[in-house]
């Protein structure tokens, strides 16, 4: 019994001595960066406190949200160190599940209204907007993220969101020089050449799939090809997002693709 507690009263002694884990941070390898190497912008299709309380409250989150109020209040909601529920089933250049590398912002705005004349889309505030392109170009700064992987919901997941929509203005975010844009002269001669003799399917799946899209390699015009299409058209082409493979699409897909070859 005696040599029980002299074991113990030895343990004890030994553990107290060990103290908290001490780690040593004076030191910082050269190779490294960070992990986030995307940024996803999303309109919320709800109001401000509705959109809070979703955001905070239930199963989906996101690391800002940008309201629409007078002031454009910025909410921080997760650090961004830490994952957010934001892009959910997701796919782009070969990355799928884009939580974990990437940072989410919701932009409140209600999406859309169908109406007796059909589907309204509600614009995006210039204050928000202005707002906006100070956090996308704080966060990018400060993450390294690279301008072709500033991308829309609907473009990492377009099967199953259309956000933040057409009437999101991306060429802004072009012109502060955020994320690249085709050349207005270049899409024009291209433009012209396939009035004359637009590409096949194939080739529309093949330069969408090039320039990130998840996109099926088929040959088909199908609804998964079409979807695609919309989320292209979308943003580079957002007065007609049709789904069709024209001439004008053509071009985009021509001018925009052949910076990556």
């Amino acid at each position: 019994m005696k040599i029980f507690i002299l074991i113990t009263a030895i343990i004890t002694l030994l553990s107290g001595c060990a103290g908290p884990l001490r780690i040593d941070s004076s030191k910082s390898a050269k190779s490294q960066e960070s992990r986030v190497q995307f940024l996803i912008l999303h309109y919320t299709a709800l109001d401000l406190p509705t959109s809070l309380r979703v955001l905070t409250e239930q199963g989906v989150s996101s690391h800002y949200l940008l309201g629409d109020d007078a002031a454009t209040t910025l909410y921080r909601l997760v650090d961004e160190d830490r994952l957010a529920y934001h892009a959910g089933l997701s796919d782009w250049r070969g990355h799928s599940r884009l939580n974990a590398g990437s940072i989410g912002i919701e932009i409140v705005n209600l999406g859309y209204q169908d109406t007796s004349e059909g589907r309204v889309y509600p614009a995006f505030p210039q204050a928000q907007i202005d707002k906006l392109i100070i956090l996308v170009k704080d966060i990018v700064a400060r993450h390294q993220i690279r301008p072709e992987n500033i991308l829309a919901h609907s473009e990492i997941a377009p099967q199953r969101k259309p956000d933040p929509g057409p009437k999101f203005p991306w060429k802004q975010l072009a012109d502060a020089g955020l994320i690249p844009w085709p050349d207005e002269q270049q899409v024009s001669v291209k433009q012209a050449e396939y009035e004359q003799q637009l590409p096949d399917i194939a080739w529309f799946q093949q330069r969408l799939l090039q320039h990130g899209y998840a996109t099926p390699q088929n040959g088909l015009l199908d609804e998964p090809t079409r979807k695609v299409l919309i989320a292209f058209q979308t943003r580079y082409r957002p007065e007609n997002f049709d789904g069709m493979p024209d001439a004008a699409t053509a071009a985009l897909l021509d001018v925009i693709t052949s910076k990556l070859r």
